[in-house]
């Protein structure tokens, strides 16, 4: 079949519809049937190819002429601020194999189903602790930052080694890095500080090892520079994703009582399903998996160039008929693993198995410990976060 003809470019927005911030940006869902492969207009002026299906993407994503480099010209870069930062930030998951495999591994250990699931009692003591001083505190509260940031905060540090009262300054200098909006030179100097702290405590670790990942790192080989570049990338996303699943997540439970009552009141297989609904239905990784194209591949008709961008929209594959029915509805029973918030292929998050086991201690802990628990103000007050890597909400003011 001849290629067909490209329609002309549509603007890439990642806003959500005033009153709907658990649904992806208006206008994506009709494009799963007039447009499963359509040119979008960046940020800065230039395009690349949207997929939206849900099998298109996982094609794409395990293709090896698709390429994760975000040094190549055509990358669709998010934002000015990602391409000032891109070749002091370059970690294994912008690199192609055999570079990213062997980046990688060094860190399969920790993340594994085995490991992680022995970190799950320390998980829940975290929480346990967490909702004991917000118990003590009394209402009302801002969940975010009594509950929602400190427990993968305080998780992830154990895990790297990394000391926690020093998240203040971890926590401000990251949010420089993932908002879009920041400058290119103040996200460039963010990054510099990052790096140097830890680059300094791969140091100390070389030195005075511990039981923890960064002393593994400081031992292994690489340069004290790529074991910081590493380290920033792990403690970002092992706060960022799971904070903001944490909040948006009750957001959206507290709209569904019957839902929540499921997460609340159900055995550990029906939690861990839950999470996975809940990770498909919010699609907090809003911004894609950015990719280029490194030979010709046809799709639809269509023909996507080598030296191309792609994006895979995986919010609009988390919502795709022909993978999840009745996509738009909430249902914590149903099995969703196959959704596309951790990606799919090589490049699948690293931290995912992580991420599930601090999700399923936090739901439930909650909703046992605070059963009155509800909003302190109506949703559609609330400050939703459009402009990080991270969708997600500034705080979370609550009342039980």
């Amino acid at each position: 079949m001849a290629p067909t003809a490209s329609p002309p470019p549509h603007a890439w927005t990642n806003r959500r519809a005033p009153g709907c911030p658990f649904d992806p940006p208006p206008g994506r869902h009709r494009l799963l049937e007039t447009a499963p492969l359509s040119r979008v207009t960046l940020w800065n002026g230039a395009t690349a190819w949207l997929v939206v299906r849900h099998e298109d993407q996982v094609a794409l994503l395990r293709d090896r002429r698709i390429s994760a480099d975000d040094r190549h010209p055509a990358y669709p870069s998010v934002s000015a601020a990602q391409d000032a930062t891109r070749d002091h930030n370059r970690t294994f998951i912008t690199m192609d194999e055999p570079e990213h495999n062997r980046r990688r591994r060094k860190f399969i250990r920790d993340f594994t189903v085995g490991h992680v699931e022995r970190l799950r009692p320390r998980v829940g003591r975290i929480a346990a602790g967490l909702l004991d001083t917000l118990e003590r505190s009394g209402p009302p509260a801002d969940l975010v930052a009594a509950y929602a940031l400190p427990l993968p905060t305080m998780v992830i540090c154990e895990l790297l080694g990394v000391p926690y009262e020093d998240r203040g300054f971890f926590q401000r200098a990251n949010a420089v890095v993932v908002d879009t909006r920041s400058t290119p030179e103040a996200a460039l100097d963010a990054s510099r500080r990052l790096t140097a702290y830890l680059g300094d405590l791969v140091g100390r670790k070389a030195e005075e090892p511990g039981d923890d990942l960064l002393s593994r790192l400081a031992a292994g080989p690489g340069t004290r520079e790529e074991c910081a570049r590493e380290a920033r990338l792990l403690l970002a996303a092992g706060q960022e994703t799971t904070t903001s699943m944490i909040a948006v997540g009750v957001c959206a439970l507290l709209r569904h009582p019957d839902q929540l009552a499921v997460v609340r009141d159900g055995d550990p297989e029906q939690v861990a399903w839950a999470v996975e609904e809940l990770l498909r239905y919010l699609s907090v990784t809003h911004l894609g998996r950015r990719r280029v194209a490194t030979a010709d591949i046809e799709i639809h008709g269509r023909v996507v160039r080598a030296g191309e961008a792609v994006i895979c929209a995986n919010d609009i594959g988390n919502r795709d008929p022909a993978a999840f029915p009745d996509p738009d509805r909430l249902d914590v029973r149903r099995r969703a693993r196959r959704h596309l918030t951790f990606g799919s292929g090589p490049h699948q998050c690293l931290g995912q198995n992580l991420a599930r086991v601090e999700l399923q201690v936090a739901y439930p802990a909650l909703f046992r410990r605070l059963p009155g628990l509800r909003l302190a103000r109506p949703l559609t007050d609330l400050a939703f976060r459009t402009e990080r890597f991270v969708y997600g909400i500034q705080e979370l003011p609550v009342v039980w």
